[in-house]
């Protein structure tokens, strides 16, 4: 009986390897998912007090907890099957979730940076250090994103059937640039990088309207990614504020994000008719960004009628999310979701 423990323990190591061939970037949503959360909760701290508060804390921890387990996974996956990881880069749809690692570094900083700014000088450093460096990293994973488009369609140029609101997703780490940026004082090169996202944001949404009209509608595998139009506005409409915009821009683009969420409302039908897979966290984190804004815009002149909306949308949210990982612990259990094309 004591040899079989070291016996197998081995095996089963080796099959958790085996296994991380399939773990895709796109794992990464969750990370941006519980980073949005916890910014909807304390957004909400204004008007529910230390509570929003600490489920913010509760759900930054649980989003940097996730962050740790998935670079050590992504580590090793990447020694052990660097060929998949290069069949990622190179696939039409999956390069775009590249951009989630530099995404979720720019988060969790800006979580760090609104939660603990001030407290110590080392700490301060540190979240500087690591929001430049998701800046950074997302600049570059945008460049290479956009340099990969302009090729030719047989060299892994666009093509109106593989494209997605995941394209979007490079966008987004460049339009939230200002919400820790401008706390740490690079407010210029924070305004620099949110001008980026804008503009591609602009591009993107006519490029995909066109391809709907050329293509049709998105498979029904990839319904949750209509979802993700509704970011860019919101995150666009939070960091608006935080550079001191006219109001009336802001309620603009919460106009713009709300328009794109009831788009997305109606593919809640074929969402819940598809099996539990990765894609459906592609509904969080623009659930949660968009709830951070309404949250925001409830306490601005004029929005106190968003109050009750707000707070609906925040619990909506938090249950969503929940469901999620929930969802994505027993399709781990059951062996359901590290599969080939999960």
């Amino acid at each position: 009986m004591t040899t079989q423990a070291p016996t197998h323990r081995p095996i089963r190591i080796a099959r958790t390897v085996a296994l991380l061939e399939h773990l895709t970037p796109a794992w990464f949503a969750m990370v941006m998912g519980w980073c949005g959360l916890s910014q909807a909760w304390l957004r909400a701290a204004d008007s529910l007090g230390d509570t929003a508060l600490s489920l913010g804390l509760v759900a930054a921890i649980f989003a940097l907890l996730l962050f740790v387990l998935l670079c050590l996974a992504c580590i090793v996956r990447l020694q052990a099957h660097p060929s998949a990881v290069a069949a990622d880069m190179r696939h039409p749809e999956r390069h775009a979730y590249m951009a989630t690692l530099p995404i979720s570094i720019l988060l969790l900083a800006s979580l760090g940076i609104h939660l603990f700014w001030g407290a110590s000088r080392t700490l301060d450093t540190a979240l500087t250090f690591f929001w430049c460096l998701g800046s950074v990293l997302e600049i570059a994973a945008t460049v290479w994103v956009i340099s990969r488009w302009l090729k030719a369609s047989q060299n892994g140029g666009i093509q109106w059937a593989t494209f997605t609101p995941v394209f979007f997703i490079p966008v987004v780490g460049n339009v939230l640039a200002p919400l820790g940026g401008v706390s740490i004082g690079l407010e210029a090169w924070s305004s620099a990088q949110f001008g980026v996202g804008l503009f591609l944001w602009l591009v993107l949404q006519t490029l995909f309207f066109v391809r709907l009209a050329q293509a049709g509608p998105l498979p029904a595998r990839l319904a949750p990614s209509m979802f993700i139009m509704v970011v860019p506005p919101s995150i666009g409409g939070l960091s608006l504020l935080q550079l001191d915009a006219p109001l009336t821009a802001a309620w603009m683009v919460w106009g713009i994000a709300a328009f794109f969420l009831v788009l997305a409302l109606k593919e809640i039908s074929v969402i819940r008719e598809q099996p539990f897979s990765m894609s459906h966290w592609g509904m969080s984190f623009p659930l949660a960004a968009f709830t951070s804004l309404t949250l925001r815009m409830a306490h601005a002149p004029g929005g106190a009628w968003l109050q009750l909306p707000a707070t609906l949308l925040l619990a909506i949210t938090s249950l969503l999310i929940l469901g999620l990982t929930l969802g994505t612990w027993r399709g781990l259990r059951h062996g359901h979701l590290l599969v080939a094309d999960s």
